[in-house]
């Protein structure tokens, strides 16, 4: 009767937690409203200490910046590649974006869509600024590579921002088509998000690093 009872309540664990299915694939990269906390955002500047900061002591890389001075919370792990995920409390997507683009300037921008910012950078940088979906005033920052970016995102998130043109000019001809074709039966990225549906992507994640700044993954340190 023991036994009986021990299988059944295996049984039952195992329906809860999907033993041996493969349910992860159709889950977000991120899952913010689990992983992330209003607590893993805030530090002890304010936020003009932090302004005078970043306006004040940039070293040429970018993302280095934004690891010295933002909490790191997340990196995801595509193919050879990954992106990191750092977030703040004291500045909007539009106003970071601004003071990003003064401190270092972007060969594109985009317009703010869905509440969300993509810059990109001629050091084959992007970064992703987007309103936390679960945290308000929250902002996210998503730092990747341009290989990163063409090999895992799904060309509907990237075209929201960009033209299709420019894309194929800075990913190869046809990359939008190609893509668009590969994503049509796989999971492809986009981006911090757990609303959308292109957003599965596969990716692994790298979470648990909380509030320390400064030596992130890939922070050119």
């Amino acid at each position: 009767m023991k036994k009986i009872s021990y299988a059944i309540g295996l049984l039952f664990l195992c329906l809860l937690v999907g033993c041996g299915s493969n349910s992860s694939s159709n889950l977000s990269a991120f899952n913010e409203s689990n992983d992330i906390s209003e607590d893993d955002l805030k530090v002890e500047e304010s936020k003009d200490e932090v302004l005078n900061q970043l306006q004040n002591n940039s070293n040429g890389n970018l993302e280095a910046l934004i690891s010295n001075h933002f909490p790191f919370v997340d990196s995801v792990t595509g193919e050879d590649t990954t992106a990191n995920v750092y977030g703040t409390l004291l500045f909007e997507v539009e106003e970071l974006a601004d003071i990003l683009s003064e401190i270092e300037q972007p060969d594109e921008k985009s317009d703010f869509i869905d509440g969300q910012l993509i810059l990109m950078y001629s050091n084959d940088n992007f970064i992703i600024l987007k309103e936390s979906e679960e945290i308000p005033g929250a902002t996210f920052i998503e730092v990747a590579s341009e290989q990163f970016v063409r090999d895992n995102y799904s060309p509907n998130f990237l075209t929201t921002y960009f033209t299709i043109r420019m894309l194929d000019s800075v990913f190869g001809n046809n990359w939008v088509t190609n893509r668009r074709s590969y994503c049509s039966s796989n999971d492809c990225y986009g981006g911090y998000s757990t609303s959308r549906s292109y957003n599965n992507g596969n990716l692994s994640t790298n979470r648990g690093m909380g509030t320390f700044r400064g030596g992130g993954p890939s922070s050119g340190k």
